[in-house]
């Protein structure tokens, strides 16, 4: 294990994409209801909280006791078989963290959140069952769902049935049905049957008091799967339906990327809509088309954001996630399609040519209430030369945990943990001390054209003009057969009352953990050399070239050592400009 650093830097037939994506000339992508919850939503949703422990709330979730489910859903989405020789061995294992079963307190876990959600999902049951067999899966699986059922049964209570938690216990609980549902103790049997009936119960009233996104879209899945797998669900499954269809509409944009903008919450979605096409199937049922368009474009788009290696890039506090997982996936949704070169409204750009992948933030961060990882990352770019990441970004501030605290995990959202500009060692878009995003980017100019000689992509943003008086303009070119980038970093002054004389700029190249730099002698330059043999010239024509260390966060939340390249430099009032090169050598 990687020890974390004490510093970060500073700051069937195929379905075909459609060809209409390019974007239009010099488009302006603008940051519309910046706002959190309002306070009357807030206090809403409170009182309907403090509603779960009143009779009112466990009269509506009495009803009949179900003798069976309608069917056992296919399994789509395999867990991690090291995970469940974990849970054989005693002790719950996620992200690099330990829960020991042996005296485990269901009512008050002591983890982190994303640790706490991932038991309360049961979606260890997945892990379980890919590490061993049904009959040594029964009895631990089994044990924990009593003990779950001891203390969180009756009485609803957040986290364990927060409308995101009910809806893939729902899905969870289904298709490992096997495991938690194969004793012959009839009493608790019921009690497992009838825990799935109230948990629809509940979900009836509190989907859409979900956050809007992927968190609403669980717990409407959670409903039509109950609907479609317990008897007499055929009005709950209309009603799920339209439900999620609502859902869908306002956590996606048109072109299939989540609002949130997270690739880590869009693969989540596509598996969700995965597994419920699967419930759709066993009870053999129509998918609703919509289902299906939608997740045909939420494919394209996650297809855009993929690197040589088969891994997303390291956007809105994502991370690496295992290419074998998101194969898994895209293949589970039945989708075969191209990726998404220009995902217009969720922000991504995507330019390919040979082995080298290009991806670029060309979007304001997401709103206030969909940004508790979102990243001051407008601009920033990542490079993959086949399966290696040549330029990254940090990444990680999602997978906070046992290796990554609270605070390190702020820092990994500001722009310096970027490979973007950062001027006067500010963000782009302000973090503010509560985790929320404040001013900043605004407004993204975005303007891309498709020559004989490559790619040309030009972006520009807002986020320093009202305090620092400059607008950030970013050129890129990708030659056509992917052997040279080329790009420029522009500031540009804008009229104001009153700007800093200078300001100084930071311009940040991060490494990925397999390339190897070293200064040229005229300091102006680089070699950077893979570990697949290949050899990337770097040059740049302004400011001081220097190596400093960096880090790259993989996908269970450990830091990795790396390095990266950093331009210092002055812009003095009437602007500057930065040319820099990427070139790929034999």
């Amino acid at each position: 294990m990687t020890a974390r650093p004490k510093t970060l830097p500073r700051l069937e037939p195929e379905r075909v994409a459609p060809e209409d994506d390019t974007i239009e000339q010099g488009k302006r992508l603008l940051l519309v209801d910046d706002r959190g919850l309002s306070l009357s939503e807030r206090l809403a949703n409170h009182f309907y909280r403090l509603t779960w422990n009143t009779p009112l709330h466990a009269m509506r979730l009495k009803g009949k006791y179900p003798l069976k489910l309608l069917a056992v859903p296919p399994e789509l989405v395999p867990g991690d078989a090291r995970a469940g020789k974990a849970l054989r061995a005693g002790y719950f294992f996620y992200r690099g963290m330990k829960q020991p079963l042996l005296g485990l307190d269901y009512k008050k876990i002591d983890q982190p959140i994303g640790f706490v959600d991932h038991i309360h999902r049961f979606r260890w049951l997945a892990d379980l069952a890919a590490a061993t067999t049904l009959d040594n899966a029964v009895p631990v699986a089994e044990q924990q769902m009593r003990a779950w059922l001891a203390a969180h049964g009756e009485t609803p209570s957040e986290p364990a049935w927060r409308a995101d938690n009910a809806g893939w216990r729902i899905l969870t609980w289904t298709t490992y049905s096997p495991l938690i549902l194969s004793s012959g103790d009839l009493v608790y049997r019921s009690l497992v049957l009838n825990c799935i009936a109230r948990t629809a119960r509940h979900l009836d009233r509190s989907a859409d008091k979900a956050p809007i996104g992927l968190a609403r879209i669980t717990a409407w899945t959670g409903i039509i799967a109950a609907g479609l797998l317990l008897p007499g669900g055929e009005p709950r499954q209309i009603y799920g339906e339209a439900g999620l269809k609502r859902a869908l509409e306002s956590a996606f944009s048109a072109d299939g990327g989540i609002i949130s903008r997270s690739p880590q919450e869009q693969l989540e979605a596509i598996a969700l809509l995965s597994m419920l096409s699967g419930v759709y199937q066993v009870r053999r049922r129509d998918l609703p088309g919509w289902i299906t368009e939608l997740t045909e474009r939420a494919v394209a788009a996650m297809l855009g954001i993929l690197h040589g290696d088969g891994a997303p890039g390291n956007w809105q506090g994502g991370a690496w996630t295992d290419p074998s997982r998101v194969t898994t996936i895209i293949a589970a949704s039945g989708v075969r399609t191209r990726p998404l070169r220009q995902a217009r409204d969720w922000g991504y750009q995507r330019l390919a040519a040979g082995q080298t992948v290009v991806q670029v933030d060309a979007a304001p961060p997401p709103v206030a209430r969909l940004a508790r990882t979102g990243c001051a990352s407008t601009a920033a770019i990542e490079v993959s030369d086949g399966p290696v990441r040549l330029i990254v970004n940090c990444g990680g501030a999602a997978l906070a945990g046992a290796i990554i605290d609270d605070e390190f995990a702020q820092a990994l959202r500001t722009t310096a943990a970027h490979s973007t500009l950062t001027l006067n060692d500010s963000n782009s878009t302000a973090i503010q001390p509560d985790g929320s995003l404040g001013r900043g980017v605004s407004q993204v100019e975005l303007d891309r054209q498709e020559l004989d000689q490559g790619s040309r992509l030009e972006i520009g943003h807002d986020g320093y003009a009202r305090r620092l008086g400059f607008q950030h303009k970013r050129l890129i070119l990708l030659s056509a057969e992917g052997r040279e980038l080329r790009g420029e970093d522009m500031l540009l002054p804008v009229e104001r009352r009153r700007r800093i004389a200078d300001c100084s700029y930071a311009l940040r190249f991060h490494l990925g953990p397999d390339v190897e730099p070293t200064l040229t002698a005229d300091r102006q330059g680089a070699l950077l050399r893979l570990a697949n043999g290949a050899l990337w010239q770097f040059r740049v024509n302004a400011g001081e070239l220097v190596l400093e260390d960096s880090l790259w966060i993989d996908g269970e939340g450990r830091p990795h050592q790396t390095q990266q390249l950093l331009v210092n430099g002055i812009a003095d009032k009437g602007g500057t400009s930065i040319g820099w090169l990427l070139k790929r050598s034999g």
